[in-house]
């Protein structure tokens, strides 16, 4: 990939900012008592926006929904909603993860990134439709070239348009978390096995054909090592266009609340296009298999909140983003009975503004398809 490409999204590390930021919390601690892993967690924010006084505005959760053709091959268990009626229930605030995002200030959009069945207009359903599903991974590539890289241009108009500073990212499909396992374990070389969400309740029969597809999937395209081609091949459409605008809002540097198995497998592709993404991210989950464990390994990270829930990807960001909130509140509002004072320490200069078209910057990377040198 070009140094061009690469300069789009700067790495945080800020050793003068991160002493001033530990200082200045150290003096909290010494007045409140210890801060434990909210020290951490508010340096990151600091370091994040390049000052000593982060605030976030305008907080966005966007949920996006695609479905994969791998599902006629039986990798899902019968029973599970499908796609269309988790994107109704979610738009009309029948879902624990609408009522949390409400409460806790989150504007919820969701994105129709390639769900099979049209969908109707609502004010918070973003219609950004590549195609009625991925094609089945096991016969042949779920996208074409030209589909993902539409997707992900799709994703960065959306960053671009997003008011605020922070974005939480998480996906919906039927078929998404088991593909997203696949690219995952693509990726990074990790066995499928070790990152599906093994039911209990599951017979070995079906834990064992679930298995078995997903493996030939992966067979079928092993020969593949770009990541956008293997995102291409193995799908889908709601992680390529998360792709886009994880890479848009990482640019802008932009808090990203990052939750489940296929917003981790988006976050690896985009990872692969610029490293430095993923010091604007803050984990969380909504389920508690061991996969997922597995997959936050990949990143040497772990989620902000272990709840044990078992639920809807980015219910765990909504109930994630108030100690976001607090951790940044310790630098912010917590008085020390001195003046304001600056946002940056002393001889640290101001980082130049983000780009407000942020999306034109990347254009070169969309021409160069993604490659890596």
């Amino acid at each position: 990939m070009s140094s061009t490409n690469r300069s789009l999204i700067n790495p945080t590390a800020n050793a003068k900012l991160d002493a001033a930021l530990r200082d200045k919390l150290r003096r909290r601690a010494d007045a409140a008592g210890s801060l434990g892993e909210l020290v951490p967690l508010a340096v990151r924010l600091g370091l994040i926006q390049n000052s000593l006084k982060p605030r976030f505005r305008a907080p966005q959760l966007v949920v996006f929904a695609g479905d994969h053709g791998l599902v006629v091959d039986s990798v899902v268990e019968p029973g599970r909603p499908t796609t269309m009626q988790l994107v109704m229930r979610l738009l009309t605030s029948q879902l624990p993860l609408s009522v949390f995002a409400g409460i806790h200030g989150l504007e919820l959009s969701v994105v129709d990134c390639g769900m099979a069945e049209p969908t109707s207009s609502h004010a918070r359903l973003l219609a950004r439709k590549i195609a009625h599903g991925t094609r089945n991974s096991r016969v042949a590539p779920g996208m074409s070239i030209e589909q993902v890289h539409a997707a992900i241009r799709a994703g960065m108009e959306i960053g671009d348009s997003l008011p605020g500073n922070v974005v939480a990212c998480a996906a919906i499909g039927e078929g998404s978390p088991e593909v997203a396992a696949a690219l995952l374990s693509s990726l990074s070389g990790t066995p499928v096995s070790e990152l599906l969400q093994n039911n209990a309740a599951a017979s070995p029969a079906f834990l064992a054909h679930q298995l078995s597809v997903l493996q030939a999937a992966q067979h079928r395209h092993r020969e593949l090592e770009d990541p956008v081609e293997l995102l291409a091949a193995l799908g889908g459409f709601e992680m390529a266009v998360m792709v886009g605008t994880l890479l848009v809002a990482a640019s802008r540097r932009h808090l990203i609340l990052v939750d489940g198995i296929p917003a981790l497998a988006a976050l690896m592709v985009a990872s692969r296009i610029s490293p430095a993404i993923t010091d604007y991210c803050v984990f969380c989950r909504s389920h508690s298999h061991a996969g997922l464990d597995r997959a936050l390994s990949l990143f040497r990270a772990s989620a902000l909140l272990e709840l044990g829930i078992g639920t809807v990807d980015g219910t765990g960001a909504t109930l994630a983003w108030p100690l976001v909130r607090c951790a940044a509140a310790l630098l912010t509002e917590v008085a020390e009975g001195e003046d304001a004072g600056p946002t940056l320490p002393a001889g640290l200069e101001s980082l130049p503004p983000a780009p407000q078209q942020a999306q034109t910057g990347w254009e070169p990377a969309l021409k160069s398809g993604f490659r890596l040198e």
